[in-house]
């Protein structure tokens, strides 16, 4: 099992910041990778995603949910074994930390030489950046779900 932890700090209030990362279907917007989300329930998600040419496809159980602080999973069954949090804390009340958590288990010889390079390490970076961009560039959240899991 392999861990990745990244942070980056974004101008938008923490309830904005939170309320656009419950919004999985727009995750293709700026996840690199990620081809599609589909919200099946309030806590199962499927996904479809292809980095560097290998397709994926897997389910995601949302196992924590409390609104302005955290958001937790655990894929379920499919091609990919991870879990993650993403915690958001308040830096004032324009400007929010947000801090990722991701473990997961490389298969194959590519996955893992990708793993051993730092290849995921650079697309969660590159992908909290690009989070950053979408909502300080909006200026608001697409939407939210304020429900706790």
């Amino acid at each position: 099992m392999s861990q990745v932890e990244e942070s980056i700090e974004v101008n938008a209030p923490v309830g904005a910041a939170y309320n656009q990362w419950t919004q999985f279907e727009s995750f293709p917007q700026f996840m690199e990778g990620v081809e599609r989300i589909e919200q099946r329930t309030q806590t199962l998600t499927h996904w479809k995603t292809k980095i560097a040419g290998v397709e994926r496809e897997f389910d995601a159980e949302i196992t924590e949910q409390i609104p302005d602080e955290r958001v937790a999973w655990t894929s379920v069954g499919g091609e990919a074994k991870q879990a993650g949090v993403v915690t958001f804390h308040y830096i004032d009340d324009n400007t929010t930390k947000i801090m990722l958590q991701l473990d997961y288990d490389p298969d194959g010889l590519a996955e893992t030489v990708g793993d051993k390079l730092g290849f995921v390490k650079r697309q969660a970076t590159g992908d909290l950046k690009r989070f950053k961009q979408f909502i300080e560039s909006r200026g608001t959240e697409t939407g939210s779900w304020r429900g706790t899991v």
